[in-house]
């Protein structure tokens, strides 16, 4: 003869082992969260970067095929001009930092910028052949936005 037990073996988890779970995950999603948000600025600022130090090497191989001339390059919407006929650069540079329509857009000026915005992505001085990236400083470091 076999004797039933009274107990049921239980497989499930309790709603209290859930909630436990539920607030572990949430603490940790709290710490890696920012740490993401932060890892994608940087590299915004570090492809910026790596497209002016392309966009500066592109203007002293023509200046070096040119002696004496700089880029003719246009204020507006990516019009680098004899960059492009020259093949020095394929595709107008982006300026990740600042983003969206105004990322690609020239202006002509004498300097870099002293405050962040979002109005244009790079300034060029056709003068000395130098340029900046837009809400970047004289020293290359981007400026907070």
């Amino acid at each position: 003869m076999q004797l039933r037990s009274n107990k049921r073996s239980s497989r499930a988890f309790t709603l209290v082992e859930i909630l436990i779970v539920v607030v572990i995950l949430g603490i940790l999603a709290a710490i890696v969260v920012p740490q993401f948000a932060s890892a994608t600025a940087e590299a915004q600022r570090t492809a910026t970067y790596d497209q002016l130090t392309k966009l500066r090497r592109a203007i002293s191989v023509y200046q070096f095929r040119n002696p004496g001339v700089n880029p003719d390059v246009l204020a507006g919407d990516g019009t680098w001009g004899s960059m492009f006929t020259a093949e020095l650069i394929r595709t107008a540079p982006v300026n990740f930092y600042i983003g969206g329509p105004n990322a690609k857009t020239i202006v002509i000026g004498t300097g870099a910028d002293t405050a962040s915005h979002q109005n244009y992505g790079w300034i060029y001085n056709p003068a000395t052949g130098d340029v900046w990236a837009g809400s970047f400083d004289a020293n290359d470091e981007a400026i907070p936005l």
